[in-house]
């Protein structure tokens, strides 16, 4: 490839929106243009990075034995009304109708679709193990796009979906798919991490994540130094605190505490440590009759210590916060607890409300909370004394570093990651509220044990620059690099010499299917290295005339902070050698 044959549109200042480094970075480099907010057009050089991520997804799925189709972008409603999920995904969900006024969905993901599929042409037990995957264009409609391709709207996703006769089956299609994705990512070259996660929207029981780890990523991965477990935030256990409850010390006392309404400002104020507190946090959840109104509500007090935060995935889990709940409105807080949010305490409550403890609160002793009272708190609470023992006692909390790995093989600690790939085990979630069956062994009709695989392939490149880029630019790695050498001849406009020894290296390399480009722009060596900085091109070899009379060029990864003179007559084999390193 020449540099003049293609199209290279760098930028030496991101547009004032771009927020994170690989917004910035992409845009600079001309791989991406903004068309609309979270709708980017992949320009050449970034669609040479995508295409790479791909082949590398195309060739493992293969490997692995899932097999390749394209599902429509446009879905009937009538496959999402079946599930629930036409009205259960909210506004993320793009609905739209056609000229006859029929609704359509613009697909997020294809769980119906394929168990439609599966329910039509998978009849016997004997089709079984089958799995289907796309890479295919979705589209979620984010209240809030940023970050680029890290969160936009219109994103390239690789899913996958299995079908198995049994749970046994499905439990082996998932680890075939579970290992298939480290060996994707181990392809790519960067760091990550498998995690235990929680299958949110989608459903289901096993889950895994892969992270890329990255300082800037939005999710927060839990592992142990000392062990294999990893797990994200909202999926990490709080074992419960070994030993028991200590017995009361401290008599129950109101104590003033003028304009402190939040833990921290008590504790200063008190001289005590946050871990001495106990937060309290009003949910509310709704009984809905037939007609959608609500009947009846019941409130629910959640207890965390002082310097713990609440867990909404594991608050809902718990029963009667399954279906759903709601922070508490002030007028309900008022009606229950006599008193505005910023002092509420479990002590002498006006109206019954559940409250669950935190599985670190249930064994504290002479702790603090608020009196119902504005400007004052309880010191010396304890449980059975004081207030009841909890109606529940549960783990709502995230984990903090520090804690006790939940596989009990050492202590946890905390890094920064960003999802770009996810594997679950659905069950029959689906094939039962489609209908989807096959005919078993016996005879008997059986829904499909399912499972679903995704990889943001578009979000993947972003996660990349994330984890690699210095104040330069982009550092691919090789595996993903729009071009994976660069020759850059000095002088090659004026210098006969430099023209044939670039042309000559240029077309050896490519015929021994190196990924290279040589830029015959004719710029300068400073404008030159600088747009190659800034795209992350692994590998560069300088050509100048001087050099070339000693029959010497200069070799520079990427990541080096200077060069390497390389004799001519070697730089082939010495390429090769670095780029299979």
């Amino acid at each position: 490839m020449r540099a003049s044959q293609f199209h290279i549109a760098t930028l030496k200042e991101a547009p004032a929106d771009a927020e994170v480094v690989s917004h910035r970075l992409m845009l600079r480099a001309g791989m991406i243009k903004k068309l609309s907010a979270g709708i980017y057009t992949y320009m050449p050089m970034g669609l040479r990075v995508i295409q790479k991520v791909e082949r590398i997804v195309r060739e493992e799925m293969n490997r692995a034995g899932a097999i390749e189709l394209t599902m429509p972008i446009v879905q009937p409603a009538e496959l999402w009304q079946e599930t629930g999920r036409f009205d259960k995904m909210g506004p993320e969900l793009l609905r739209i109708r056609d000229r006859h006024q029929r609704d359509f969905v613009i697909q997020p993901t294809s769980e119906e679709v394929i168990t439609d599929i599966a329910r039509q042409d998978l009849r016997s037990y004997k089709q079984l193990p089958k799995n289907f995957y796309q890479i295919q264009t979705k589209f979620r409609d984010e209240r809030r796009p940023r970050f680029g391709l890290m969160r936009g709207r219109e994103f390239i996703m690789k899913d996958a979906y299995s079908f198995d006769r049994d749970a046994a089956g499905a439990q082996r299609s998932y680890q075939i798919m579970a290992q298939a994705y480290r060996r994707i990512f181990d392809r790519f070259g960067l760091r990550y991490r498998a995690v235990a996660a929680d299958s949110g929207a989608i459903g289901g029981d096993l889950s895994e994540e892969f992270q890329v780890i990255a300082a800037t990523g939005e999710d927060a991965i839990v592992y142990c130094p000392t062990s294999d477990y990893a797990a994200n935030l909202e999926k990490a256990e709080a074992l419960p605190p070994a030993g028991p409850r200590p017995a009361p010390t401290q008599p129950l006392t109101k104590t003033p505490t003028p304009g402190r309404s939040t833990c921290a400002e008590v504790a200063e104020l008190l001289g005590v440590p946050l871990s001495r507190t106990v937060k309290s946090i009003v949910l509310a959840t709704d009984e809905i009759n037939e007609r959608d109104e609500i009947v009846a509500t019941r409130l629910w007090l959640l207890l965390l210590r002082g310097d713990h935060d609440m867990n909404e995935v594991k608050v809902g889990k718990l029963p009667g916060l399954e279906l759903g709940f709601r922070f508490a409105t002030e007028a309900e807080i008022l009606e229950h607890f006599g008193c505005r949010p910023g002092y509420l305490g479990p002590v002498g409550l006006r109206r019954p409300v559940t409250v669950v403890a935190d599985r670190e609160v249930a064994v504290m002793a002479d702790w603090i909370c608020g009196a119902n009272e504005v400007d004052h708190h309880y010191t010396g609470v304890n449980w059975g004394r004081d207030l009841p023992e909890p109606d529940r006692v549960a783990d709502i909390r995230n984990v903090v570093a520090g804690d006790p790995s939940p596989d009990g093989k050492g202590m946890l600690a905390i890094e920064r990651g960003i999802e770009v790939g996810h594997v679950f085990y659905l069950g029959t979630k689906y094939s039962r509220a489609m209908n989807a069956t096959f005919l078993d062994e016996d005879g008997k009709p059986k829904p499909f044990e399912m499972g679903c695989y995704g990889i943001g392939i578009t979000r993947l490149p972003a996660a990349a620059i994330e984890q690699n880029h210095d104040e330069r630019g982009i550092i691919w790695p090789d595996a993903i690099a729009p071009f994976t050498v660069v020759i850059c001849p000095i002088g090659m406009d004026r210098s006969a010499a430099v023209r044939e020894a670039a042309e000559r290296l240029h077309d050896e390399l490519a015929a021994q299917g190196v990924d290279v480009i040589l830029d015959d722009r004719g710029e300068r060596p400073g404008a030159m290295f600088a747009d190659w900085e800034l795209i992350g091109v692994p590998h560069r070899v300088t050509l100048g005339e001087r050099g070339l009379k000693d029959g010497l060029v200069e070799y520079q990864h990427r990541r080096d902070t200077q060069a390497t003179p390389v004799p001519l007559a070697n730089i082939v084999a010495w390429l090769r050698e670095r780029i299979q390193a």
